[in-house]
C-alpha cells in the first residue's frame, strides 16, 4: 500500500507541466519592444535650432553628438543640477537615466552643419560625429516582420491543410469524409434497438455472421457477399439498421453519404472514392455506409445535352470500378441506402456490386406495435395507453411517423401540465401529424360552414353505406391546417384492390359534393383534393391496372421510369381513355347522389350534429345510421401480421394502401375557393394520364 502511494506520489512530482512555447515568443517579442521603446524615450527633450544656440552661448552645453541627422545634446554637471533642484522625485530618476538633456533635428543643408562645426570651435563644448548604428534596430524589425509573415503563412496553411477533418481543407480535398467507427465505439445503437423489419435484419445478421465467423461459411465453399442495398421508402429505417450493423459488427465501419463525394473540382469524387476504398482495405476486414447513394448513382446518360464531362458520372465510374475491383476474400462489404432505387444505374445494382437488395417496406400491423413499444420505453404514460389501438390508428405510418407521434404526444401531455402522457394525447398527436393543428379562431361565415357540414356529412353517410369504402373513424369540420373540414378514415390494410373496392372508395369520395347538389341544388371549389383523387384513380384503373374492359388487359405503366415525352399509345386510344374515365367518375357520382337521396333525413341528422358538435365519433354514426350494413374486416377476419408477397416492390400496388390515415379535407374556401387535403390518397402516387 505505502509503494503505490509513493509511486503515485512519485509520479505526481515527476509529472511536468506542459510548457506553451508560444508563451515564450510572446514574451520576447514583448521584451524586444519594450527595449526599443525605453531607448527611444532616454534623449530628453526635442529643442528647436534657434534653443539650441541660445544653450551654446550661455555656456551650457558640455558635448554635442551628431549622427548625420539628429543632434543630442548633454549640458554641464552644474547647469544639470540647478534644472532637476525644482522637479519630483519620478521626473529626477528618469532625468539621471537620460543619455542626454535635449535633442535637435539638424536641418538638411551645408550651411548649417558649417554653423555646428563653427560653433563647436568657437565655443568650449565637445563636439562628435558619431554615424548611428542602426543595425540592432533594423535587425529586431526585420525578425517581427519575418516573424509575422511565418505566422501568417503557418495559419493559412492550417486552414488549408490540416485543421479540420480529412477531406474539408483544400489541400486535402481529394481525401475520404466518411466517418469511422472503430470496433464496438461510436455507436451504441444494434438489433434489439431495431423494432419490426425482421426479414431485412435477418439478411444484414448473416452479413455480420459472416464477418465474425467467416469459416462456417467459407467451409462449405460459400463467399462473403460484396454488397447489400437498402432499397424503401423514406423513414422506414435504412439508416438505423445500417447504425446497428455498426453497433454490431466489430469491425471498422466507414459511413458517409452519396453527397459527400460530390464537389465543384473535377476528379475530387472519384479521388475521395479512391482514398474511402484504399483505407477500407488497411482496415479489412470492414463496412462501407453510403446513405442515399442516389446522389452519386444516378444512371448514366440521361442528360447526354450537359455535356460528357460529367463530374458525378465520373465519381460513379469509379466507385463501379472499385467496387468489382477487390477480391471477395478482402473482406470489404458495402451498405447502401435509397428511396430512388428506380433511377439507379443499372450496372450499380448487377450481382458482384450490390449482391443483395433488400427491400425495407412499411411496417405492417404487428411491426407498428413492436415499433411503439420502443418509442414509449422512455415516455411517462398513463394505463389509458392501449398499444394495439394505436397500431390500428397508424396504418401505413413508417417508424419515423410513429417516433414523431409519440413525441408529440409527450409534448401535447406537457403542454397541459400533465405528469402522465395519456390515450387523448396520442389521438390528437395523430391528428396533428395528418391534418395539421386546429384553426378554432379562423373566421367562417354561418352558409360556409353549413355547407362544410353538409359535405362532410355526406362523405361519411356515402361511406358508411357502401361496401368496401374505408371505416370512419371521426369527422370535423373544425378548420385544421390547410382544410376546412375533414374525415378521418381507418383504411384497410389489403395487399391487392378489386374493381369494386376501387368503385367504392371513388364513390365515397365524391359524396361530399354530391351532399352539395342535392342539399342545395349548386356546388362549390370545396371538392378539389376529392376531385383529384378521384381522377387520378379512374386514370390508374383504366391505364396502369387493366381494370377497364373496353381497354382490355393492356397497362402503360412503366416501371422503370423511362417514360419519353409521347404516350405509349394512338390518339384513338387516348380518346376512349378519357371516354372510359369520364363514365367511371361520372357512374360514382350519381350512385353517390342516389344513395344520399335515399337517406336524406339521415344525411340532414348527420350535418346537424356537425353543426352543433363540430366534431362527432363513430359512435355518434351508430346512433344516427344505425349499424352498418357491411362487416368490417376485422369482424370477418382476425388481424395478424400476414403479408402475401405476391407483388413486385416497385409495383404500384404496393402503393396504393401504404398510406397515412386518410384526411379528406372539405369545403369551399373564402379566398381561394378549393380546400386541400391533409395527407395523400391511395391513389396519389400513381401516374396520372391526359388526352
Amino acid at each position: 500500500m505505502e509503494d503505490n502511494n509513493q509511486n503515485t506520489s512519485a509520479d505526481k512530482g515527476g509529472k511536468k507541466p506542459n510548457l506553451n512555447f508560444y508563451w515564450v515568443y510572446a514574451v520576447i517579442g514583448f521584451v524586444l519592444l519594450g527595449m526599443l521603446l525605453l531607448n527611444s524615450g532616454q534623449d530628453g527633450r526635442q529643442i528647436q535650432w534657434s534653443e539650441f544656440k541660445d544653450y551654446i552661448e550661455k555656456g551650457d552645453v558640455k558635448s554635442v553628438v551628431f549622427d548625420g541627422q539628429r543632434a543630442t545634446i548633454l549640458l554641464r554637471d552644474e547647469v544639470r543640477e540647478e534644472m532637476n533642484a525644482d522637479q519630483d522625485e519620478k521626473s529626477l530618476i528618469s532625468a539621471v537615466y537620460r543619455s542626454s538633456d535635449f535633442w535637435l533635428f539638424v536641418p538638411a543643408g551645408d550651411a548649417y552643419l558649417d554653423d555646428l562645426k563653427q560653433l563647436s570651435e568657437q565655443y568650449d563644448y565637445e563636439y562628435v560625429f558619431e554615424p548611428v548604428n542602426e543595425w540592432g534596430q533594423q535587425m529586431v524589425t526585420y525578425v517581427l516582420f519575418f516573424a509575422v509573415m511565418i505566422g501568417v503563412w503557418v495559419l493559412i496553411m492550417r486552414r488549408l491543410g490540416g485543421g479540420g477533418p480529412a477531406g474539408g481543407q483544400l489541400f486535402n480535398i481529394g481525401k475520404s469524409k466518411a466517418q469511422l467507427f472503430e470496433k464496438g465505439q461510436g455507436t451504441d445503437t444494434n438489433f434489439g434497438d431495431v423494432a419490426g423489419l425482421d426479414g431485412a435484419k435477418e439478411e444484414l445478421e448473416e452479413i455480420v455472421a459472416f464477418l465474425k465467423a467467416p469459416e462456417k461459411y467459407t467451409n462449405l465453399g460459400a463467399k462473403i457477399p460484396k454488397g447489400a442495398l437498402l432499397v424503401g421508402p423514406p423513414g422506414t429505417g435504412k439508416t438505423l439498421l445500417a447504425k446497428a450493423v455498426a453497433g454490431e459488427a466489430q469491425v471498422p465501419f466507414f459511413s458517409l453519404s452519396g453527397s459527400d463525394f460530390v464537389e465543384m473540382f473535377v476528379g475530387v469524387g472519384a479521388s475521395r472514392v479512391r482514398d474511402l476504398f484504399k483505407q477500407a482495405k488497411e482496415k479489412s476486414p470492414a463496412i462501407i455506409f453510403i446513405d442515399e447513394i442516389d446522389a452519386i448513382g444516378r444512371a448514366r446518360g440521361k442528360n447526354a445535352s450537359m455535356g460528357s464531362n460529367d463530374e458525378r458520372e465520373n465519381t460513379l465510374n469509379q466507385l463501379l470500378t472499385e467496387m468489382d475491383g477487390f477480391g471477395t476474400n478482402s473482406g470489404v462489404i458495402i451498405l447502401a441506402a435509397t428511396n430512388r432505387a428506380d433511377i439507379l444505374d443499372k450496372a450499380l445494382m448487377r450481382a458482384g456490386r450490390f449482391d443483395r437488395q433488400i427491400y425495407v417496406d412499411m411496417p405492417d400491423l404487428t411491426e407498428r406495435k413492436q415499433i411503439f413499444e420502443v418509442h414509449l420505453r422512455p415516455i411517462k404514460i398513463d394505463a389509458s395507453i392501449d398499444v394495439d389501438f394505436l397500431s390500428r390508428q397508424t396504418p401505413g405510418f413508417s417508424g419515423a411517423d410513429i417516433a414523431n407521434v409519440c413525441n408529440e404526444a409527450a409534448l401535447f401531455a406537457a403542454r397541459k401540465g400533465q405528469d402522465e402522457v395519456r390515450h387523448q394525447d396520442f389521438l390528437d398527436a395523430v391528428d396533428r401529424i395528418i391534418g395539421g393543428l386546429e384553426k378554432r379562431s379562423k373566421i367562417i361565415s354561418a352558409s360556409e360552414k353549413k355547407t362544410i357540414a353538409y359535405h362532410e356529412a355526406g362523405h361519411a353517410l356515402v361511406s358508411w353505406l357502401v361496401e368496401f369504402a374505408s371505416p370512419l373513424v371521426k369527422v370535423s369540420i373544425v378548420p385544421r391546417g390547410q382544410s376546412l373540414g375533414a374525415a378521418w378514415y381507418l383504411p384497410e390494410e389489403r395487399q391487392i384492390t378489386t374493381t369494386e373496392q376501387l368503385v367504392d372508395e371513388m364513390c365515397a369520395a365524391l359524396g361530399g359534393r354530391a351532399a352539395e347538389e342535392v342539399m342545395f341544388n349548386k356546388i362549390s371549389t370545396g371538392a378539389l383534393s376529392d376531385l383529384e383523387k378521384v381522377t387520378k384513380q379512374a386514370y390508374a384503373m383504366v391505364t396502369v391496372y387493366g381494370l377497364n374492359p373496353r381497354i382490355g388487359n393492356r397497362s402503360y405503366y412503366d416501371s422503370t421510369g423511362d417514360q419519353s415525352f409521347t404516350k405509349p399509345y394512338s390518339e384513338e386510344t387516348s380518346r376512349i381513355i378519357d371516354e372510359e374515365v369520364s363514365i367511371l367518375i361520372e357512374g360514382a357520382y350519381d350512385r353517390a347522389k342516389e344513395i344520399l337521396r335515399t337517406n336524406k333525413e339521415k344525411l340532414v341528422g348527420l350535418a346537424d350534429s356537425l353543426l352543433e358538435n363540430e366534431v362527432i365519433f363513430k359512435e355518434d354514426l351508430l346512433r344516427i345510421l344505425g349499424k352498418r350494413p357491411f362487416a368490417s374486416v376485422e369482424e370477418i377476419v382476425p388481424l395478424a401480421p400476414v403479408k402475401e408477397p405476391l407483388l413486385e416492390a416497385s409495383s404500384p400496388e404496393m402503393i396504393v394502401e401504404d398510406t397515412p390515415v386518410s384526411t379528406d379535407s372539405k369545403g369551399p374556401d373564402s379566398e381561394e375557393g378549393d380546400g386541400k387535403e391533409g395527407t395523400s390518397d391511395s391513389a396519389s402516387n400513381l401516374p396520372s394520364e391526359s388526352a
